[in-house]
């Protein structure tokens, strides 16, 4: 007998809406935290943006500290023969051995329980164990005596990050929702270029540590140096997308003036070279020059990365929507919620590059009177209004949204981590798409220290923030495969350059176009890639000319050499012509040759230049 199907009251009763937070705990892969070693590292991305935005928006030079701590280690014990005997547990300053399901402190050898005492060292430690569970008596008689036992560390997995700032700090009553309520900021529709953009980032990263380790998020936040440090413990209600207060109280010390600290405990897995904390934090100071970095990693070991700008970039300011970059249910929503009385005003006040002679000249082409209420529009009517806006030729958005790097501190930062022989940075005009305007800026680096037979380093950013991975789904890699860089001189592999290069992208706006809400590739709309291709060329453009004028160079230094070579030969042959003195004819050569006054071109001939000829010819007399 078939089985009877549910009927739509019962199918409604297991009907629920569910939290945004609630999504991403199932979803956490959308945000980037799909597995451990990038997970790190999209923990300490996200609590470093934070703190370079805020100190921006303060107008304080940055100075961060990152750090990368191990909560506890963990050692494997082996007997002689490589099997496992038991595991070692270093955590909060506490050693622990653990043999199954035991867990013993060290304890000092009484002389009646030598037989039962087991040693190994760690370090410059000599630690001693004590077993007690009768159970074990054959591993007893296996291990009488004492017994040196051998360790190995096992990788670790769960890492504590820390991020802290010298910024404005964040005020009392807004720390629980900054960090423990996901879409919660001030960037959303801010209309400026900022590296966020929806307020998900940095309780996201607290998230992904609930999730992993079930350890509370710490913050210390502090305003001024005349009010208290703020500490918080904090979890996220997931099915209310609300913070959970655990502790809350005021400290005296913990943040020197003002700033905010943050520390979160998740799962991770620490990385080397590409894709590693430091890789970003060094591709960080490249396009923020102006931030000091301190970064201790796992092993203790500290790296200071100095600022080499004194001076913060240009503020960007708030943009209002720009009539091209609007769909037809946001006109309509805009249009419901504007307080202004008239459809023309409606859209000189919500509107950018809308004066009020466009806007009435607009309504009259939509067939709708400037004067009408924006309230009473009818759908039709918000259509044909819709229709005419993206028929019209509106001036471009004003760039002052905009907050780029600038050619020379775009130099300074490539120079800071890249030893390089050339270095040029190019600057496309600003673009627009969908309304939002844009610019990209290019620097390309060659020669130095730069590893020559590797393929070239690419560095792509977004509102100064690094983008290291889905690459190929990037704008700034589909621009370079559409460029044949054998035409500047520049090897490649595939549809990829090789060789000594570094080039390093960066995509200013007020809105980027991510591919995902992890933020780490640029989407490839044409008009993006078309201007980075641009941009890209003119920079390989200058490089080329810098390799063919070395190229240059380099040939007439070694057809100078040859000439040098056989000086003493032309001296003689000239000296038998001219009854001269050899000597004197060999010295005259030699001075013409040190002065540059001889340059041998590509038909091994003599010449003189036209503004020296007259001293060459009484030189050579």
């Amino acid at each position: 007998m078939a089985e009877k199907g549910k009927t739509a009251e019962e199918l409604a009763g297991k009907m629920r809406d569910i939290s945004i937070a609630e999504f991403f705990e199932k979803n956490r892969h959308l945000l980037g935290f799909d597995n451990p070693a990038k997970a790190l590292l999209m923990v300490v991305k996200e609590a470093v943006d934070n703190s370079l935005d805020a100190a921006e928006d303060a107008r304080i030079l940055p100075e961060i500290k990152v750090g990368v701590k191990l909560p506890r280690e963990i050692f494997r014990v082996l007997l002689e023969d490589g099997t496992e005997f038991g595991r070692v547990v270093i955590e909060n300053g506490n050693t622990l051995l653990i043999v199954g399901e035991e867990k013993t402190k060290p304890t000092e050898v009484k002389e009646r329980d030598r037989e039962r005492v087991f040693l190994f060292t760690l370090g410059e430690t000599n630690y001693k164990f004590k077993i007690h569970k009768k159970e074990k008596e054959e591993v007893y008689e296996f291990l009488r005596g004492r017994t040196e036992l051998k360790i190995n560390k096992i990788p670790a997995d769960r890492f504590i990050v820390f991020v802290e700032d010298n910024g404005p700090g964040i005020v009392k009553e807004n720390i629980p929702k900054v960090f423990g309520k996901l879409l919660y900021g001030s960037k959303f529709a801010g209309g400026r270029q900022g590296r966020g953009q929806q307020g998900i980032g940095i309780s996201a990263a607290l998230l992904y540590a609930q999730l992993t380790t079930g350890k509370p998020a710490r913050i210390w936040s502090r305003i001024s140096d005349k009010k208290p440090v703020y500490y918080y413990e904090l979890r996220i209600d997931t099915t209310k997308n609300e913070p959970i207060i655990l502790e809350e109280k005021a400290l005296k010390e913990g943040i020197k003036e003002h700033g905010v600290r943050v520390e979160l405990e998740i799962e991770g897995k620490y990385m080397q070279r590409f894709h590693s904390v430091e890789e970003y934090l060094k591709q960080t100071v490249v396009v923020n020059p102006f931030a000091k970095i301190t970064y201790t990693d796992p092993e203790g070991n500290t790296i200071v990365i100095d600022r080499v700008v004194n001076e913060l970039p240009v503020q960007s300011k708030p943009l209002k929507p720009h009539p091209h970059g609007v769909e037809m249910g946001m006109l309509e929503r805009m249009s419901k919620l504007t307080i202004s009385r008239t459809t023309s005003g409606f859209l000189t006040n919500d509107f950018c590059r809308v004066g009020p002679q466009t806007a009435e000249q607009v309504c009259k082409l939509a067939g709708i009177k400037p004067s009408s209420n924006p309230h009473e529009l009818d759908h039709d009517k918000i259509e044909k209004l819709w229709r005419t806006i993206k028929g019209f030729n509106f001036m471009k958005p004003p760039l002052d949204c905009l907050s780029p790097i600038t050619e020379e501190k775009f130099v300074a930062g490539m120079k800071k981590m890249y030893n390089a022989e050339f270095i040029e940075t190019v600057s496309r005009p600003t673009a627009v798409y969908r309304g939002s305007p844009f610019q990209i800026e290019v620097a390309i680096a060659y020669g130095g220290d730069l590893p020559k037979n590797e393929p070239a380093k690419i560095l792509r950013f977004a509102n100064r923030v690094p983008l290291l991975y889905q690459a190929g789904s990037c704008a700034t890699i589909k621009a370079i495969q559409k460029i044949d860089w054998r035409h500047y001189a520049i090897d490649t592999q595939g549809s990829m350059p090789i060789g000594p290069v570094v080039i390093a992208v960066h995509m200013a706006s007020v809105w980027i176009p991510y591919v995902s809400e992890a933020k780490e590739a640029i989407d490839p709309y044409p008009e993006i890639v078309k201007e980075i291709r641009l941009a890209l060329q003119e920079a390989a453009r200058k490089l080329q000319r810098f390799l063919s004028g070395r190229r240059r160079a380099q040939e007439k230094q070694q057809r100078q050499s040859l000439f040098e070579k056989y000086i003493p030969e032309a001296a003689e042959a000239l000296a038998k012509l001219s009854d001269e003195d050899k000597g004197k004819i060999k010295s005259c050569l030699e001075k013409m040759l040190k002065k540059g006054n001889i340059i041998i071109d590509t038909e091994e001939e003599v010449k003189a230049p036209e503004e020296n000829k007259e001293e060459a010819e009484k030189e050579t007399e």
